[in-house]
């Protein structure tokens, strides 16, 4: 069983099973899974349309980024004349205060968007890291998306810059770097099931010091 009202973050490189792990690990846990999810409770939260959110998830948006610096923010199919909100920062202030209203109110499992630093002042948040060897990324991801081994590590280099790049800018930290995180697990070297079943058991006795 999983302490009363813990949060578990997981920050993943692409491909590495992280996603996958979260949601057998909030399934074990029988707690609540956010990944996209927090797309649509922010854009509920601000009003927004959820594309203006995607559009910054993790990634630096050119598009996005383009609509902003003329001052015409993106919302929907229309372009806007306020622009304050819809700054990157502004965006990422409202997905903060979203993972943030989360955290007291149930225990969870948050995927990526700097959770684990948005929370970093809660004793009740444990983070994890998710890395797994390049090869077992690259057929992962072949398998998942159908596509060609070259194609799949393109896919996981320009995901990862842009993960790492979204992270470090808003945490002032490095993505990935173990000590940025309270566990940081290769997922192949357990496997999928085992990983999830050795997070419990961490978590588990992360909550009995």
């Amino acid at each position: 069983m999983h302490t009363p009202h813990t949060i578990l973050t997981i920050g993943r490189q692409f491909g590495s099973g992280g996603r996958e792990i979260g949601k057998k690990l909030a399934d074990a846990l029988n707690i609540t899974f956010y990944d996209k999810e927090l797309i649509t409770l922010a854009a509920h939260e601000s009003g927004l349309c959820p594309e203006v959110f995607e559009k910054a998830d993790e990634k630096a948006s050119a598009g996005l980024s383009h609509v902003l610096s003329i001052g015409m923010p993106y919302v929907g199919n229309y372009y806007t004349p306020y622009a304050d909100i819809l700054s990157n920062e502004g965006l990422f202030k409202i997905q903060s205060d979203v993972i943030r209203k989360l955290a007291e109110t149930e225990s969870c499992v948050i995927v990526g968007r700097c959770a684990d630093y948005i929370l970093r002042n809660n004793p009740r948040c444990i983070s994890f890291f998710i890395h797994d060897k390049i090869e077992e990324r690259i057929q992962r991801t072949a398998a998942r998306l159908q596509i060609t081994a070259g194609e799949a590590k393109e896919r996981i280099v320009k995901t990862d810059k842009s993960r790492a790049a979204y992270y470090d800018y808003f945490t002032n930290k490095t993505w990935g770097m173990s000590s940025s995180y309270h566990f940081s697990i290769e997922a192949s070297a357990l496997g999928i099931d085992e990983t999830v079943r050795f997070m419990i058991h961490f978590i588990e006795h992360y909550g009995e010091r």
